[in-house]
């Protein structure tokens, strides 16, 4: 199966992938996930690349006033 959707959220800072890693393991262990290699310091978001629809919904309702 491949990861055919994608999902976008506001992220800024350095080292974004590292903490959304973090987060994704302590709160969506069972989502599995696709991230980039790397994601430029000066971004302001993160696009993630998902499995299915309904992986996408159940992410966009754990991060519901999550700061990353």
């Amino acid at each position: 199966m491949t990861f055919k959707y994608t999902f976008t959220l506001p992220i800024s800072g350095s080292n974004k992938l590292p903490r959304f890693r973090t987060w994704a393991a302590e709160n969506a262990p069972e989502i599995p996930v696709s991230l980039p290699p790397q994601v430029p310091v000066k971004s302001e978001s993160l696009t993630i690349r998902l499995k299915s629809a309904a992986d996408r919904q159940v992410l966009m309702t754990k991060l519901e006033g999550v700061s990353l």
